[in-house]
């Protein structure tokens, strides 16, 4: 055997492994299409709730504190209480 027909076989067994990759490989591309579009779904959800003025507010003070994870959290919980406590007690006054 020759080396350019060696060369010739080497080839054309590369292109066809070649082929069959790439058929392999757009079957889990079509899946992950699925799953963005069902992923998509509850950050719909989620942007369509209105957030409450107090929510606001104590967002933008921790964005001003530059807080994250847990101890933004633990921020943003206590200020609704904060917050919902003084709305509640100027409420209470306005019936008596």
């Amino acid at each position: 055997m020759t080396f350019t027909s060696r060369l010739a076989i080497v080839a054309l067994t590369s292109l066809l492994a070649t082929g069959t990759a790439f058929a392999q490989t757009a079957a889990p591309a079509a899946k992950t299409d699925a799953k963005t579009t069902t992923a998509a779904a509850p950050a719909d959800k989620k942007a369509s709730k209105e957030r409450s003025a107090e929510s606001l507010e104590c967002s933008k003070q921790a964005d001003a504190k530059a807080l994250k994870g847990k101890e933004r959290k633990k921020f943003r919980r206590e200020c609704m209480k904060e917050a919902k406590a003084s709305t509640a007690a100027p409420a209470a006054a306005d019936k008596k």
